[in-house]
């Protein structure tokens, strides 16, 4: 059982990483780096609603986790120069707590659902009206005493953010007049933004060290600015004025962070494939069980970085190791039969 002293500092901890992020988020399109093809496209539609003096059609961003769907989320309502009210799928669980968020909305607002393939159903099913009309109906009262209620909302933009574009439904995904699939950053805009983050840390960091650190973080933005935090660690018990290479492959090495920004997940998954099912197809449960990780987590977090730089494919029957990431495991190729 946790102390208090314990409890005091883990409150502390906790929120020392939300000022950290809330500091890192960039507030403007100006400050947002990378994502030039979502942010042009946005700015255009956010001009244009302005200009009629309309609420902004609803945006559904999906992509990998950590490319900065809910920092793109902030930065449209600012750009609107209206309010956000933040949720996800899970923590709405009743109809009355989704009425009351849009009921606390003014006109304009934006209201930003993470995670918003895990919507209950019925929940998914009051936001149709919401969307296209901007009422809602909801029951009240049971057995005889109970009756419909007419909600008028505001003009309003739902934002939803996915990393499961494909498990939404039909009728809730054709909803979202803005679609915007979030890509994985290049190794430029990544040294941007560690460059930013160290300047936020009251950290320095070298040119080369910031490259070594963006070509390791798997196109990922959250993914950079982790490491850089334990990167910083190492650096300042060597009291290093400036994070150099030198300490910067050191950590990560010891972070077990390979030249591809493959960790030790990553490698499991391979090493199974290859080594446990001789490379491959292996079904997605299979592989869960094998390596002691969720099916969800290894399709939303880990596959698709595996399947962009080509160390799997996917076939009917499931994965398969590719030759790529025999080399980068060092594993003998198999023999052609």
């Amino acid at each position: 059982m946790m102390d208090e002293d314990s409890r005091v500092v883990a409150g502390e901890e906790e929120q020392e990483d939300l000022q950290d992020e809330l500091s890192l988020r960039p507030q403007s399109f100006s400050q947002y780096i990378g994502q030039k093809r979502v942010k042009s496209e946005m700015e255009i539609y956010i001009q244009a609603a302005k200009k009629r003096d309309e609420a902004l059609d609803h945006v559904l961003l999906y992509g990998p986790p950590g490319l900065g769907k809910t920092t793109m989320a902030f930065v449209i309502a600012n750009e609107l120069g209206v309010n956000l009210k933040n949720t996800s799928g899970p923590a709405i669980e009743r109809a009355g707590d989704l009425v009351a968020l849009l009921s606390d909305l003014d006109p304009g607002d934006v209201l930003f659902i993470d995670e918003i393939h895990r919507l209950a159903k019925p929940i998914e099913e009051i936001l149709y009206s919401a969307m296209e009309d901007y009422y809602v109906d909801i029951v009240v009262g049971e057995g005889s005493t109970s009756h419909a209620v007419h909600v008028p909302l505001p003009p309003f933009t739902l934002i939803g953010a996915t990393t499961r574009a494909g498990d939404l439904s039909a009728p809730l995904r054709d909803r979202f007049g803005i679609v915007e699939h979030m890509q994985y950053y290049t190794i430029g805009d990544l040294e941007k933004i560690i460059q930013r983050s160290s300047e936020v840390f009251s950290t320095k960091i070298g040119k080369e060290a910031a490259h070594e650190l963006a070509r390791r973080s798997r196109g990922t933005p959250r993914v950079a600015n982790r490491l850089l935090k334990r990167v910083r660690d190492y650096a300042q018990v060597k009291e290093e004025n400036k994070i150099s290479l030198a300490t910067t492959k050191y950590a990560l090495d010891q972070l077990q962070v390979d030249n591809e920004g493959l960790d030790l997940t990553d490698r499991k998954i391979l090493r199974t494939i290859i080594e446990a099912y001789h490379g491959g197809p292996v079904g997605i449960r299979t592989l869960a069980a094998n390596i002691g990780e969720d099916t969800d987590t290894i399709e939303a977090v880990y596959e698709p970085y595996l399947l962009q730089h080509k160390f799997i494919t996917m076939t009917p029957r499931g994965r398969v190791a590719t030759q790529k990431a025999y080399l980068q495991l060092g594993i003998p190729l198999p023999e052609e039969s």
